[in-house]
């Protein structure tokens, strides 16, 4: 076979392999009437702490049990009083009252194994107590905290939103929350082709998708171990609220024309 001919044949066999078959198409897209489309949406708002929960605390040592329960008594007396009086409106609770004994350490070398274990006896008694105070007098709370360190300690402080500005903010995160499923929704419509104007929401879910408690923000303050006398002037200590974010998650069923 002549060269120019074995030429001639494999550019028609090329050719051949390069023409597509006559049964071959474009694909096609799938047809999205009747479709059901689960939709998940997020919201989410922020707003500065109103509301304060500090917890003082009052603790002593003694010989004598009821010495230092005596004592105990008087400071959260002469605590709540104090607070009572610098905050008017706060809400406060006492609570956590514990009475319990204080043994000696236990010896380094042991007993003999002919002596017999003695049973410890108390070398004194240590007593407490707790006062919780809620308030929303945040601008207040350093003066009312120092008047209060003045014979109780600071156990611990969580600021957080008051139950109005949760209810306030409870509304604002529905509302952000549905927004964003609407857009969300119609993005979902465009990328399959379609008008947000064919999409029909079927459900909202508001319950099925997880905890939507708040998380609030914690600032912790340490009890001092040093005891002050109540005639000495007490520094205000320094807060810093913070903010609280709500969040909220939903489920949408949406259906296509």
């Amino acid at each position: 076979m002549s060269l120019p001919r074995m030429f001639l044949i494999a550019s028609l066999v090329v050719a051949a392999s390069a023409t597509p078959h006559a049964g071959a198409q474009t694909a096609a897209p799938a047809s999205t009437a009747g479709a059901l489309v689960i939709v998940p949406a997020n919201g989410e708002v922020r707003h500065a702490n109103d509301q304060a929960t500090v917890t003082f605390a009052v603790e002593e040592f003694d010989k004598d049990k009821v010495a230092a329960a005596a004592r105990v008594n008087r400071k959260m007396k002469e605590g709540t009083e104090i607070v009572r009086r610098a905050d008017p409106k706060a809400e406060l609770k006492t609570q956590g009252y514990f009475t319990y004994p204080v043994y000696p350490e236990p010896p380094v070398q042991p007993l003999p194994a002919s002596r017999m274990p003695v049973k410890p006896v108390p070398i004194g008694w240590r007593v407490g107590q707790y006062l919780e105070v809620k308030t929303t007098s945040l601008a207040e709370l350093p003066k009312t905290a120092a008047a209060a360190q003045k014979v109780l300690s600071i156990n611990n402080i969580h600021f957080g939103l008051s139950p109005a500005t949760e209810k306030l903010l409870d509304d604002r995160r529905i509302a952000e929350t549905y927004r964003n499923l609407n857009e969300r929704i119609a993005s979902i419509a465009r990328a399959m082709g379609r008008q947000p104007g064919d999409a029909v929401l079927d459900t909202v879910d508001f319950e099925g998708s997880g905890n939507y408690a708040p998380q609030a923000e914690m600032r912790m303050a340490q009890a001092s171990g040093s005891r002050m006398k109540a005639s000495d002037e007490m520094p205000e200590p320094s807060f810093e609220p913070g903010e609280t974010t709500l969040q909220m998650r939903l489920v949408g069923k949406v259906k296509f024309k």
